[in-house]
């Protein structure tokens, strides 16, 4: 069919004339409402974007002299980001000389993954990036719960029918 046979059929149903294959030989042309598919395909992109889960990463920041209240606070900031099912960046920040320590930043990473361990898995281990060092965790996946089996009804006998007319 001519191109110029195809527009005007396409405005005679008061649709449009759209290429869909232009590589093709002879290339290929749809007739439709060009409107309403751009639209039905933003709508399908943003309902893709909307079921998507966007992965933040937490930062919680120690230094090697931590104390033992602020430990336990940041802690449990830890263990809330993991059940609000974000990642968590451990970072122990060091100042001047204390980058020479770096055995008491290993063992305060430790204990924060001995606290929270049972909830997170270790992404990154302890590393140092600089005057820093990082670990990152991320939450536990969810095991889906398997329901129980329901009993298989037991099938009638004549004894089991003859009870149940009696009753």
């Amino acid at each position: 069919m001519t191109p110029g046979a195809a527009i005007r059929i396409a405005e005679a149903k008061g649709f449009d004339l759209v290429e869909v294959s232009p590589t093709a030989n002879p290339p290929v042309c749809r007739i439709m409402d060009y409107g309403k598919y751009k639209f039905m395909e933003a709508k399908r992109d943003h309902a893709a974007r909307a079921k998507q889960k966007n992965i933040v990463v937490k930062e919680v920041k120690f230094r090697p002299r931590t104390d033992d209240h602020d430990f336990e606070f940041k802690v449990k900031h830890i263990l809330r980001f993991l059940e609000e099912g974000d990642k968590v960046k451990v970072v122990v920040m060091f100042r001047g000389r204390e980058v020479v320590h770096r055995d008491i930043g290993f063992r305060i990473i430790e204990d924060v993954l001995n606290r929270v361990g049972e909830k997170c898995l270790i992404e990154k281990p302890a590393g140092i990036d600089g005057r820093d060092m990082h670990a990152i965790i991320i939450p536990r996946p969810v095991e889906a719960v398997k329901k129980p089996k329901a009993p298989k009804p037991e099938a009638k006998t004549p004894e089991t029918v003859m009870e149940t007319k009696q009753a």
